[in-house]
């Protein structure tokens, strides 16, 4: 097995191998599909606001599963999750298990409601959905708003900066070019084609991503003589590396908790209300559990696969773990499948940065624009005019945010998940769930997630003992429901629960 470890190294190592012509037209392939998708979803997208933010709540059952579960992944799984199984092993498998389990109980038991709510008060984005539950004039608004825009920009340029870097470095361009090709592109497709072109295109990405995750660890394994070869050499490495449960107990409930950050994130809720019968949010929770574990699965076996092959991270370009997966498909993939695995990952990017984008320009020309300073609804082309307006306009920022900020939108990212999650996730389920959750009771959620967010990451006696979603989400959960608990809630909760059970009709 030395042999293998020498020759893998040379070849992973080595300088980096000219981009075959093959490659480039599978990529380039892949960028004129999703362009078409977008061409071809813009009469509809154009309809009004319902339709360009929303799809009009016609989404296909397995579109919505598809593109909820890829929309949350971003590049995180198939950059950050290999490198996460490159340097701790098989341990990585419990950050894959805590948004699966997470997202199939969303599916099952958080989407019908929400999709019933939404649809009988014809709500289209989150804070319409607080503004609705709770009797909101427009504070609640506000600060949703706040918090979602600032999270969504930030995610957003640091989206194109990924894209920008994983462009540069598989065909040889700038950093800036790179971003500059990802930003239109994405703008491209979201301007004309809305929620439904994003939607669509999120479940070609699905595809890309699936078949990249599963196809490179089964052609290295198969190269390296078969799995227990593999695991042979794994074990050499170091024999905790294949064992799941060879991990401290708060670094396995850190990876656990990741999960509670979906049902914070607007861009992956919004998924749910758009579906078009919310029946079928039982099967697309079944195809969405499924590509969630096929494709957490691929990504920590390739993170394996990439250990027993090398034998430090020293041998990765620049010694980073999440240069595993590119570098792997470029010393072992044919061109053309090479080309499909950068598809992918620029897949992985752009599934994350529309959704965000769409959240937020929906949030500026819905939440605060209608709702809030003009107070009457949009002419319907109006609407979509400035909503494609908004949507280049936040292009705009994102790049300059990324090219002058670049360390500072990587760290607000650092925040997104846990900060959205932490203040978002428990104000939304009990506002689904608990008939006694309150306006004030919602403020003072966002606001203990939120702080204790920050207080818990700039703690490093705290941070180094547990993931700081955890103390988080716990704070933003007491403090909805003891304030809830000493002041009055919104008139008709009760009405409105049995709409979101199912017991009246929408």
């Amino acid at each position: 097995m030395l042999t293998i470890i020498e020759v893998s190294e040379a070849a992973i190592a080595g300088p980096v191998i000219e981009v075959d012509r093959w490659a480039t037209g599978a990529f380039v392939g892949y960028l004129v599909l999703l362009t078409g998708i977008g061409v071809a979803s813009a009469r509809f997208s154009s309809a009004g606001l319902g339709e360009f933010f929303l799809a009009g709540r016609r989404m296909n059952r397995v579109v919505v599963a598809l593109s909820a579960v890829v929309s949350g992944r971003s590049s995180w799984l198939l950059l950050g999750v290999t490198g996460m199984a490159f340097t701790i092993g098989a341990p990585a498998l419990w950050a894959v298990a805590g948004y699966t389990v997470v997202e199939a109980f969303l599916f099952l038991f958080y989407a019908p409601r929400l999709r019933r709510f939404t649809a009988h008060h014809d709500a289209i984005t989150l804070p319409d959905f607080y503004a609705d539950r709770f009797d909101d004039r427009g504070a609640l608004r506000v600060v949703l708003a706040c918090v979602i825009l600032v999270f969504m920009v930030a995610y957003v340029s640091a989206q194109f900066v990924g894209g920008g870097k994983a462009i540069g470095a598989s065909f040889g361009l700038t950093p800036g070019a790179g971003i500059l090709i990802t930003a239109g592109i994405v703008l491209g497709y979201t301007v004309l084609g809305g929620f439904l072109a994003v939607s669509l295109t999120d479940t070609v990405q699905a595809v890309f991503m699936l078949v990249a995750l599963l196809a490179l660890p089964v052609i290295v394994i198969a190269d390296m003589g078969g799995w227990a070869a593999m695991m042979g050499q794994l074990r050499l490495v170091d024999a905790g590396l294949p064992d799941p449960f060879a991990i401290a107990m708060g670094a396995g409930l850190g990876f656990i908790a990741i999960g509670l950050g979906s049902p914070g994130n607007p861009h992956i809720l919004v998924r749910y209300m758009s579906i078009d019968d919310p029946a079928q949010l039982r099967f697309a929770a079944v195809v969405g559990t499924v590509w969630n574990v096929l494709m957490g699965a691929g990504a920590v076996l390739i993170g394996l696969v990439g250990r027993s092959l090398l034998t430090g991270v020293e041998a990765l370009p620049g010694g980073d773990p999440e240069n595993l997966f590119p570098v792997l498909a470029q010393a072992y993939l044919p061109p053309v499948l090479f080309g499909i695995v950068v598809a992918a990952i620029f897949a992985a990017i752009m599934s994350t940065a529309d959704s965000q984008l769409l959240v937020a320009a929906s949030t500026v020309v819905r939440d605060v624009y209608e709702k809030v300073v003009r107070r009457e609804a949009l002419p319907r082309r109006v609407a979509v005019r400035y909503s494609r307006l908004v949507v280049t306009a936040l292009v705009l920022v994102a790049l300059v945010l990324g090219w002058l900020a670049d360390e500072l939108v990587f760290w607000l990212v650092l925040f997104a998940w846990a900060g959205l999650g932490a203040a978002l996730g428990p104000t939304s389920i009990l506002a689904l769930f608990w008939r006694r959750t309150t306006s004030a009771g919602v403020f003072a959620g966002l606001v203990a997630g939120t702080v204790t967010t920050f207080v818990w990451y700039f703690t490093p006696a705290l941070k180094d003992r547990l993931y700081e979603l955890i103390p988080a989400f716990a704070a933003g959960l007491v403090a909805t429901v003891v304030v809830s608990l000493v002041t009055r809630p919104p008139p008709g909760a009760d009405s409105m629960l049995r709409v979101m059970k199912g017991d009246e009709q929408e």
